[in-house]
């Protein structure tokens, strides 16, 4: 990465405005997942290492309606949990426009992490708003983005901040962009990228760009049900992308054969765990009523083979609707053959958001050799787009 880090400048007595990335789920006052909280951590501890005034926190949480503060979506219990998680007091403040708020910032004992209430709470936040960005900036001496999952909006607390103070990224940050842009720019061979989701028109200028990267691209989930439409194979109640049928011939003529399609699939009456399922072959089509919810058995172990040979593997998007047990296998299997990849020395790469949740859930998220903690911004580097985030860093 041709960015700053906070080991190339000197934090010892400056105030350091960090923006991290957490937009944690929270029900009923409990984070029910604190992964991007502890994500951050090595981050504020290599801060506080360096001897800081004190350590400024802004994020935001949820999508409350700008401007107007809702307790759902507060930052409060977040300030708590990262407290716990590192064992030391963490402040919090509600009103962080306020003068005042700066002033009895500026007054705390040195090492001090404070906690800036949620930045969508104030106007002008998604709109990059200078002002806002400028009041954001008297937190701090040095600015510090370590909100990879943020990092493709340019926003007042990501990419406007930096107008103002001398910004670098954080640890987090680097390794996000060191993993990604080096697994499509720069990967150890063979590259084989697996896709999943809903969309295709999601996903085309990733597509797109994985198919002049990688040497294979696997397509699963429900993205690849447009994929059989292209090719004239009835897909009964599936869901389909009528508007992308024709960008889905498109890819496949001009993907030279890299582009792998499930060979079977699992069916269901229904979409419900509840309703009655069956294995078809792809080739069969899916009859009137009956909906595509899962690769089968046979895509998982033509997927393996393929595998079996990669150096490094990128995977974003389930296989299958993941959130119901019964449609969760091809998805299950598909992380089991990439923790025994990683355990082979294969470079594993998760790129955020339902791929990421999916390897959690079956409990095989410590044998990935890297999970990204942002599904957009990750999709963005795919597809080998800039992040306003880290364009505003300095260059080293």
């Amino acid at each position: 990465m041709n960015k700053q880090t906070i080991r190339d400048v000197d934090l010892k007595g400056k105030r350091v405005l960090v923006r991290v990335d957490f937009n944690v789920p929270i029900e009923n006052g409990v984070i029910t997942d604190d992964t991007r909280i502890t994500a951050a951590i090595p981050t504020l501890e290599a801060i506080l290492k360096q001897q800081p005034k004190d350590v400024v926190l802004m994020s935001h949480l949820g999508r409350p309606k700008e401007g107007v503060p809702e307790d759902q979506y507060s930052l409060k219990p977040v300030a708590a949990e990262l407290g716990k998680l590192m064992k030391r007091t963490v402040e919090f403040e509600a009103d962080p426009l306020s003068e005042a708020a700066v002033a009895k910032a500026n007054a705390l004992p040195a090492g001090t992490i404070l906690v800036l209430e949620n930045t969508r709470f104030f106007k002008g936040e998604t709109k990059n708003d200078p002002d806002l960005a400028q009041k954001f900036a008297k937190y701090g001496d040095v600015f510090v983005n370590d909100a990879f999952g943020s990092a493709h909006r340019a926003h007042s607390s990501t990419e406007g901040v930096a107008k103002y103070l001398p910004a670098v990224a954080g640890l987090l940050m680097e390794k996000e962009i060191n993993f990604l842009a080096n697994a499509v720019d720069n990967p150890t061979r063979p590259l084989v990228a697996i896709l999943g989701g809903a969309k295709v028109s999601d996903k085309i200028k990733v597509i797109e760009s994985l198919l002049s990267k990688a040497d294979k691209v696997l397509i699963g989930g429900g993205m690849a049900n447009t994929f059989f439409k292209a090719q004239g194979i009835s897909m009964g109640s599936s869901l389909v992308e009528d508007t992308a049928v024709e960008t889905a011939k498109d890819l496949l003529a001009k993907s030279k054969g890299k582009l792998v399609l499930p060979v079977d699939g699992v069916i269901a009456d229904d979409f419900k765990n509840e309703a009655n399922t069956k294995t078809i072959s792809v080739s069969e089509g899916v009859p009137d009523g009956w909906r595509m919810l899962d690769i089968g058995p046979k895509t998982v172990e033509e997927f393996r083979k393929i595998l079996a040979d990669a150096k490094t593997v990128v995977w974003n998007g389930p296989m299958g609707v993941f959130e119901l047990d019964n449609f969760a296998k091809g998805t299950n299997a598909v992380a089991g053959v990439l923790a025994d990849l990683t355990g082979k020395g294969v470079t594993t790469i998760i790129g955020g958001g339902d791929s990421a949740a999916a390897v959690q859930q079956a409990g095989l998220g410590d044998k990935i050799t890297h999970i990204s903690t942002g599904g957009g911004a990750s999709l963005e580097l795919l597809e080998g787009q800039a992040l306003p985030g880290v364009v505003a860093l300095k260059d080293k």
